[in-house]
């Protein structure tokens, strides 16, 4: 045993390399042997380390090729993030109201644009102080949150807290869906750190401050300051602004709008973590948390028929040009409430048997601004704006167009004309219940809208003068060559009316009735800007104050006693045409112009209605609630205004 260990020893001493080694392959050259021998001792430690280097290489290459097919994959169905302002095929458009106050569109409302600078320092420190603490300090993305998140969402076994970033949540708000997706998450990184590197910090937070949703369908700090506060961001309190930024986590929960308590609640906590970032001292938190917070009046959310119109004007203003715009129009919701109201309330008094009818209306001001419009009953139910679209026979409404040439011509509201029969040719008009009152004055004959009194003063008149007045006044279509002119037989729109009845309101001025005053893109360009609606004089001072004392005869005593205002002079007339297809009221009040239509879509008659009643009646419930509280009040000139309906005519 002890023989057969050495030898082992032996084998295995000559089978190691080294000297021993060497001497059993033989003799060899000795130059040759050593350069051998070197080459080896060379090689040999370094060979691992290169094959190291070599196995690293490869695996960063592979890694390197894999990262990149993981990116090109996440980054396939990105959005261009170059078009960061206009993200959609359609312009992002934003209507404002005549006073500011962002329109809410269809459910959705999207307020003006504000810079930082033009907000009160609070605002974006309440959002910072909720949303993204460390907003000024990260690269994107923030590593402490995202791990906090994973943790408390690993032990509540569901999504509990985000560790999205304020330039994350831009991000997804602007460029991507709501889905829960590792990929969209992913997508949400990439892009948040393109917008780091293409923006300053201001900018990511002004962008997020005007795209954030904060429910009840406002979109945009501004937005949502009109929707639950009735005011711009601008002058948003403490308390306010908590509330706005404690929206964020949950809109709908914590809308203050329907659930008051815990917006009050999220708001303190709000104000808490302000005080905790170094935003708020302690002493304005208190003020702030004693300081009740005090929600608008809803107002109306939606003119849809409006807005439609807007969207149909700013087309060919806008023609050629690739941006998005701010809108400001001249619609005033005070207003557009008064006529939506009115409506409802002049089709109630005014009785039974009109729910085949339709109606239309406008409100304009002295130069021509449209401040309300409503062209059907129900908009969910037919989209077609009568107020607009829709051109009917004016029938008497026409009428003050006569009596305005016979004044032009030399006549006064006292001069006398015949109220009998007449026959033109063929032609031979007739009364309102074939009634007649013989000779009477200019403006008893308007008053009472006596047909053939008015014809007798057209034909005395001469009908060129009678189109050349109304074309002057703001008439915008063809008028008849024959006698049937007086009777208002050519059809036009509620709009038109008005803005032919607004020179009666002004002093004598023809104006352009718009809708919009000013168009900028969302970067403050200015595309379009109103430089006035006066377009010329269309009759003297003199001859407009007779005849608006003509027309106030017409409320006060005459066809339009349902429309009479206490408290304001109502001049305005009433309007039927043949077989009551169209029955409309058009006057002016306080500056303020306008014009009711009412009939049926199929132009089939109407039993019984006429311009002195239902379109009367919605006229005052409209203009009464529109106008401020008169400064006097005068005696109604008629007793009972209410009950003149039942036996008005026009």
């Amino acid at each position: 045993m002890a023989a057969r260990k050495k030898q082992g020893k032996r084998k295995r001493r000559a089978l190691s390399p080294g000297r021993s080694g060497a001497a059993l392959r033989g003799p060899s050259r000795r130059s040759g042997g050593r350069r051998k021998t070197r080459k080896r001792r060379g090689a040999s430690p370094a060979a691992p380390f290169m094959r190291a280097a070599v196995e690293l290489g490869v695996f960063a290459f592979t890694a390197l090729i894999g990262l990149s097919a993981i990116f090109a994959y996440f980054a396939s169905d990105l959005p261009d993030p170059a078009g960061l302002w206009s993200e959609s095929k359609n312009p992002r458009i934003t209507l404002l109201a005549a006073d500011g106050a962002p329109i809410m569109l269809h459910g959705m409302s999207q307020g003006a644009p504000l810079r930082l600078s033009e907000l009160p320092a609070h605002v974006p420190n309440a959002v910072l102080a909720v949303e993204d603490r460390n907003f000024y300090h990260h690269f994107g993305a923030n590593p402490v949150s995202i791990v906090r998140a994973l943790i408390v969402n690993a032990n509540e076994g569901a999504v509990r807290q985000g560790g999205s970033t304020i330039t994350q949540q831009l991000a997804k708000n602007v460029f991507l869906s709501g889905e829960r997706s590792m990929k969209r998450k992913i997508q949400e990184l990439m892009l948040a750190f393109w917008l780091e590197q293409k923006f300053r910090k201001d900018e990511i937070l002004t962008l997020y401050l005007n795209r954030v949703y904060f429910g009840a369908g406002a979109y945009g700090v501004d937005a949502a300051s009109f929707r639950y506060f009735g005011k711009s961001a601008r002058r948003l309190t403490v308390g306010e602004a908590a509330v706005l930024a404690g929206l964020l986590k949950a809109p709908s929960r914590y809308a203050p709008t329907s659930n008051p308590e815990d917006a009050g609640k999220r708001g303190r906590l709000v104000i808490e973590q302000m005080v905790t970032a170094g935003f708020l001292s302690r002493r304005d938190a208190d003020a702030a948390i004693a300081t009740p917070v005090l929600l608008a009046t809803p107002q109306f959310e939606a003119a849809p028929f409006f807005v439609d119109h807007v969207m149909h004007e700013m087309r060919s203003l806008t023609a050629g040009i690739d941006a998005d715009f701010v809108v400001r129009t001249t619609f005033d919701p005070i207003v557009q409430v008064a006529a939506e109201t009115g409506l409802i309330a002049g089709f109630a008094l005014a009785g039974q048997g009109l729910d085949e009818v339709e109606a239309a209306a406008v409100i304009i001001d002295n130069e021509g601004a449209v401040r309300a419009m409503i062209g059907g009953r129900d908009y969910t139910k037919s989209q077609y704006n009568r107020a607009v679209q829709a051109r009917r026979q004016p029938g008497s409404a026409f009428k003050p167009f006569v009596y305005l040439a016979g004044l032009e011509r030399g006549e006064t509201p006292d001069d006398l004309v015949i109220d009998a029969p007449i026959e033109i040719g063929a032609w031979s008009p007739g009364n309102y219940h074939d009634k007649y009152y013989g000779e009477v004055t200019l403006r008893e004959a308007l008053a009472r809208s006596l047909n053939s009194a008015a014809v007798r003063v057209q034909e005395r008149t001469g009908r060129p003068r009678v189109r050349d007045v109304a074309k002057r006044m703001g008439w915008p279509g063809d008028l008849t060559l024959g006698p049937s002119l007086a009777l208002g037989v050519d059809a036009i729109s509620p709009l038109d009316l008005a803005g032919a009845y607004a020179p009666f309101s002004n002093g004598g001025f023809r104006v352009k009735t718009h809708v919009i005053d000013r168009i900028e893109t969302s970067d403050g360009e200015i595309v379009y800007q109103r430089k006035g609606s006066i377009i010329e004089e269309a009759a003297s001072a003199g001859v407009i104050a007779e005849a608006n004392d003509m027309l106030r005869s017409v409320t006060a005593w005459g066809t339009g006693r349902a429309a009479a205002i206490p408290g304001y002079r109502v001049a305005g007339k009433t309007g039927t045409s043949q077989d009551s297809r169209d029955a409309w009221f058009a006057g002016h009040a306080g500056g303020l112009i306008g014009v009711v239509w009412v009939g049926r879509d199929d132009d089939k008659p109407m039993h019984d209605v006429t311009g002195g009643r239902v379109p009367a009646v919605i006229w005052r419930e409209m203009l009464a609630r529109a106008l401020p509280p008169p400064t006097y009040m005068r005696p109604p000139e008629d007793a009972d205004p209410i009950a003149a309906i039942l036996h008005a005519g026009g």
